[in-house]
């Protein structure tokens, strides 16, 4: 990686940090096993927040052409750099939640999966939630995946809201060669999705602006404050599902 990327990447950091989510490119080691999870010949794909084009770099190597590549970026100066590297991809620059306002990607070809860069952990709750959903109802193929990574020990977003939006995630492994070290994690739709509703205290949920060395133990100890409101909250009646 260019020094010049580098600055690139702490120049947007310093800029709006709760939206770039770290001061370095992802490493190489985790570029490679997110480029893993994905298969060349099973569809187009999508990745939203490429950033300098780390994850990038590693799928376009795995075997996956260049023109079956959709980049969403919203910083324009890693817009411009795209643009000028990867010419034969669609780079589309706009927020990922907004997904949903522009149709399939590719057409009447929805995506084998979508990688995601995006820092989730630091996001609000209901712009997650808007990610979410705009990738399963307008982007991917119902038999696709949602790739994300995080450096917590759980998915960054709560259990009760994945179940209410019927879907479900798995852990795909732990990339301790990245500084810090990161979880890979893999969004599917449910066999039979949850019809419920998400709960309004993860929409009202405030950003948590975490300082870096207290990123994981902040998390568990969110992760177990939900886990004991979700044991006690009822659900309410059906909405916010995906079909």
């Amino acid at each position: 990686m260019h020094v010049n990327e580098k600055l690139l990447f702490l120049n947007s950091w310093l800029r709006n940090p709760w939206q770039v989510g770290a001061m370095m490119p992802s490493g190489r080691a985790l570029a490679e096993r997110i480029a893993q999870q994905i298969d060349p010949r099973g569809g187009p794909v999508i990745e939203l927040g490429p950033g300098t084009g780390s994850f990038t770099r590693a799928m376009l190597a795995r075997g996956l052409p260049e023109r079956r590549l959709a980049l969403i970026e919203t910083d324009p100066a890693f817009a411009r750099l795209l643009r000028a590297r990867y010419p034969a991809a669609r780079l589309y620059a706009m927020d990922a939640a907004q997904l949903s306002q522009v149709g399939p990607l590719f057409g009447d070809e929805r995506a084998g999966a979508v990688v995601s860069g995006l820092p989730l952990l630091s996001l609000p709750a209901g712009k997650a939630m808007a990610i979410l959903q705009a990738v399963f109802e307008s982007q991917l193929h119902p038999e696709g995946t949602f790739i994300q990574f995080s450096y917590g020990f759980r998915f960054p977003v709560p259990p009760a809201t994945m179940r209410a939006l019927g879907l479900e995630v798995s852990r795909r492994g732990l990339v301790v060669a990245n500084l810090p070290p990161a979880f890979i994690y893999a969004v599917r739709r449910r066999c039979e999705p949850y019809r419920g509703r998400v709960p309004e205290r993860h929409l009202r949920r405030p950003l948590r602006r975490l300082p870096f060395g207290g990123l994981i133990g902040s998390q568990l100890r969110h992760d177990d404050a939900e886990r004991r409101r979700d044991a006690r909250a009822p659900y309410s009646p059906p909405q916010n599902s995906i079909r």
